[in-house]
């Protein structure tokens, strides 16, 4: 399955522009998820964003986004911590759910894991949770701080130099640290959760991955990343954990779970994704779709076209109908086949229209079925079921046209 990615961008917690990719699936989306980089990284750094893209090919879409003051997110670093963290978290669920899907599954790496065991119960809508490297505690990086941690302390703030890059560090960010409980959040969880680890990790030692897993409650399941550094720089373990993740979310996230179906679902609700020039997610009930158009007239051909649903209705509908009556009669026959063609002719091409139609001048449409039946060598039996393929509900609209009602909301 390919995948798209979109630029997006929303308000932080504390005003400022996030920067945001969202990894969409360019089949059926099964559910959305949330990841939240590692401590002073951002959304593009190598493990977010293979295991991001890796999960929209198997069908999950990711947001990911940099946190306040980091990337290209707009605010001051200096003045976040992991609280501010949290919050952006929040947003960024709030984000999802009023442009896309509220996210079912929240995955974090590094402190980023530790952020998203902090806020899981606080959105109702997610499912299940994935670690990666992550701290048991949020005040875990402060050993990245060395000789300055004194001077913070002291002075209030100092420059520290992570990675190659110089930030400042206030004492509010140490103290913010201190007052996050995290493993007290993991222990009131009740959600089901994934622990990836490498036995390894020099950063966040696997003994952290033994806490978060000792105090959280069942479901919980533990993977090892084996040779993996701390930031999963090498692409064969990010794929691993992609893939792991993919296959253990897949009972928790699925939206064919615990859809309601009731009469308030009736609705076929099509909306724009945003990606692309045509696309849109088809809702009808518990099932999730997308529509496009070809790639020749500007879409992405991630799914079916209007025409091709079309067709797909009359298709499914003459199969179900001829089905029926063969039961009914008690007929013994094979499977059945419908392909159907759509095309545009002139009407005054079209043999089999009325002299009326012929007359009407422009173009109509016209939907040819090619209809098969395994085993079926009784002649008189494959016209009775000729005549009951024209008798599809489906089929009689398209011959009768239907009125169409349409309101503005």
């Amino acid at each position: 399955m390919n995948n798209t990615t979109q630029r997006l961008d929303f308000d932080g917690s504390q005003g400022a522009k996030l920067s945001a990719r969202l990894d969409t699936p360019a089949g059926t989306i099964r559910g959305y998820a949330i990841f939240a980089h590692c401590f002073t990284c951002s959304k593009d750094i190598h493990a977010t964003k293979r295991i991001s893209v890796e999960l929209s090919r198997q069908g999950i879409a990711v947001l990911r986004f940099d946190f306040t003051g980091l990337g290209n997110s707009k605010g001051d670093f200096a003045s976040t911590n992991f609280s501010s963290n949290r919050e952006d978290l929040i947003v960024a669920a709030n984000y999802l759910r009023d442009n896309f899907e509220a996210p079912s599954l929240l995955i974090g790496h590094s402190l980023g894991g530790a952020a998203v065991l902090s806020i899981a119960s606080e959105i109702p809508e997610v499912k299940a949770i994935v670690t990666i490297g992550a701290p048991s505690e949020a005040n875990h990086v402060v050993h990245n701080f060395g000789v300055k941690l004194d001077e913070i302390q002291n002075a209030g703030e100092a420059v520290v130099s992570l990675g190659g890059r110089d930030f400042s560090i206030r004492k509010q960010f140490l103290d913010d640290l201190e007052a996050n409980d995290v493993l007290e959040k993991v222990a009131k969880l009740k959600k089901p959760l994934l622990v990836l680890h490498s036995p390894i990790d020099e950063t966040v030692g696997i003994e952290n991955a033994t806490q978060i897993f000792v105090a959280a409650k069942h479901p919980k399941s533990f993977v090892s990343l084996d040779s993996a550094d701390h930031l999963v720089t090498n692409d064969r373990d990010a794929d691993f954990a992609a893939s792991v993740i993919s296959a253990w979310a897949v009972r928790y996230i699925s939206n064919n779970e615990d859809v309601d179906t009731s009469e308030a679902y009736n609705d076929v609700i099509v909306t724009e994704t945003g990606l692309g020039k045509f696309q849109n997610t088809v809702m009808s009930g518990k099932h999730h779709m997308l529509a496009d158009e070809p790639v020749s007239v500007g879409g992405l051909d991630s799914g079916p076209g209007p025409y091709d649903f079309l067709a797909t209705a009359l298709g499914t509908c003459t199969s179900m109908t001829m089905r029926m009556y063969a039961d009914f009669k008690n007929f013994d026959v094979g499977r059945i086949s419908v392909a159907v063609s759509h095309k545009k002719i002139h009407a005054q091409d079209c043999l089999e229209c009325t002299d009326e139609e012929r007359t009407g001048g422009g173009k109509i449409d016209v939907f040819e079925r090619k209809i098969e039946v395994e085993g079926l060598n009784d002649q008189e039996l494959t016209e009775k079921l000729l005549k009951i393929a024209d008798k599809c509900p489906v089929h009689k609209t398209l011959e009768k046209g239907a009125k169409v009602e349409t309101h503005i909301k």
